[in-house]
């Protein structure tokens, strides 16, 4: 069964003017220039030394880009994206009270709208439908004005769910959710998955923070993952300690139910699923799970 849910704590800030790609371009982690009404990107904004601020999803609306991105934030986004306008012909704004973000997933949503790569975008219903460009398995993300209400999700025969249910998915394939998961100016971006699940291009020119991401990518200085885990007992709440064999091993991060996602040492996993023995938080006993699609 294909259903939808309604992203209320998603928001919207445009990018609009003559110089809004190549001003991104060059405060971004993934390349612009490849955004057009055919395709979206995941992207990441960071700190001079490379560390996470905020996350989104970049979309071509014609005569501006716009960021999905954290609604709560939008305006810290805008504010710290106006720091770097100096002469640029750009103006920024945040419309997230004007538009609403959905979620559809399910089976055959994607086929439906004949979305087929991660990433694929089309105009639906006076607004677009791409196809999540993080991974296929997340569904099609779909941005409406706000007027228009949920009769397009129903056209296309999905069902709404509970938000939890998204999230519930979100959480089992591995994925982080803004700074519910990203702790804002320390988390590093290839702990969190951002290399495979495409928010990051190696080839582009620079952009704020991109020497320590190169420096941590070259010189495999990756010791930590962001990685579901199994939960058997009272779901720990996020930032409690992970221990394993007497030390620390890692960190809670968003949990639902018997799962969760934790930012954990990767000897220490290793160990763990090797042995056949669980790590714990609080009166939590853990169980790692790798994601399918990372690479460690």
């Amino acid at each position: 069964m294909d259903r939808y849910v309604f992203l209320e704590e998603r928001g919207l800030v445009t990018v609009a003017g003559e110089d809004r790609s190549a001003f991104l371009q060059g405060l971004v982690s993934n390349d612009v220039a490849k955004v057009t009404p055919g395709r979206t990107v995941y992207s990441a904004f960071l700190t001079a030394q490379g560390r996470f601020l905020h996350d989104f999803f970049i979309i071509d609306m014609g005569e501006m880009l716009m960021l999905d991105c954290e609604r709560s934030r939008a305006d810290d986004l805008r504010k710290r994206l106006s720091l770097y306008r100096l002469r640029s012909r750009v103006m920024l704004g945040n419309v997230s009270d004007e538009y609403r973000v959905f979620a559809a997933f399910g089976p055959t949503v994607a086929e439906k709208l004949r979305l087929t790569e991660p990433g694929q975008a089309m105009e639906y219903a006076g607004g677009i439908a791409y196809l999540d460009p993080r991974l296929a398995d997340m569904g099609v993300r779909v941005l409406l004005h706000g007027g228009l209400g949920e009769d397009p999700l129903i056209a296309l025969g999905c069902v709404r769910a509970d938000p939890e249910a998204y999230h519930a998915l979100r959480i089992a394939k591995g994925l982080p959710d803004g700074s519910r998961d990203l702790p804002v100016e320390k988390a590093i971006l290839l702990e969190n998955g951002f290399d495979e699940l495409r928010g990051i291009d190696w080839n582009k020119g620079c952009y704020i923070g991109q020497e320590l991401t190169a420096r941590t990518k070259h010189r495999g200085l990756v010791r930590k993952r962001l990685m579901p885990v199994e939960v058997e007992g009272p779901l720990p709440a996020s930032g409690t300690e992970i221990i394993f064999d007497g030390k620390e091993a890692g960190e809670m991060r968003s949990g639902q139910g018997k799962r969760a996602l934790a930012l954990l040492r990767l000897e220490a996993v290793e160990k763990a699923l090797a042995e056949g023995r669980p790590m714990t938080a609080g009166e939590a006993k853990l169980t790692p799970v790798k994601p399918g699609w990372a690479v460690f």
